[in-house]
C-alpha cells in the first residue's frame, strides 16, 4: 500500500474512514465537488441515496480521466443538505461506498450545508487521489 492510515494508539477505530492518511509519493489528482446528476444534468428520483450513487459514479469517471481509480483516493469531503437524512441513510450509503470504493483508508469529513449550488442537489463530494509513481 502506498498510503498509510493514521490511527493514533488508544483512539477508537473510525468506521469506514481513517483519521488521516500519509502518502509516500505519487501524482496528485484533485476532483471538484461531484454532485448526483448524470451526463445530461438530470438528477435521479429518490433523494440522497440515488444522488450519492450517481455522485460516486461521477467520481470514478473523473478519476479515470486523470489516470486514477478508487484505490487511489486518500481524502474525501462530503457536503450534505440534511444531516438527519444522511444519518438515516447511513447503512445504504455505506453499502454504496463499499460497492464503488474498496478502500477504507481514506481521510474523510462530512459537513451539513444549508444548500448546494444546484437547487436539486442534496450531496456533493470532493476527492483527492494520489496515484503511485
Amino acid at each position: 500500500m502506498f498510503h498509510t492510515p493514521l490511527l493514533p494508539a488508544g483512539w477508537p477505530r473510525p468506521k469506514g474512514y481513517a483519521n488521516g492518511v500519509a502518502v509516500r509519493s505519487g501524482r496528485m489528482v484533485f476532483l471538484a465537488g461531484q454532485i448526483g446528476w448524470d451526463e445530461q444534468g438530470r438528477f435521479p428520483a429518490g433523494g440522497l441515496v440515488p444522488q450519492t450513487r450517481q455522485a460516486l459514479k461521477n467520481i470514478l469517471a473523473v478519476l479515470a480521466e486523470g489516470g486514477a481509480g478508487p484505490q487511489d483516493i486518500v481524502r474525501m469531503t462530503w457536503y450534505v443538505t440534511s444531516r438527519r437524512d444522511y444519518l438515516a441513510a447511513a447503512r445504504d450509503i455505506g453499502a454504496l461506498y463499499r460497492e464503488f470504493i474498496p478502500n477504507y483508508n481514506v481521510a474523510m469529513s462530512a459537513v451539513e450545508v444549508s444548500a448546494l449550488m444546484e437547487d436539486a442537489a442534496v450531496v456533493e463530494i470532493e476527492v483527492t487521489a494520489v496515484v503511485p509513481e
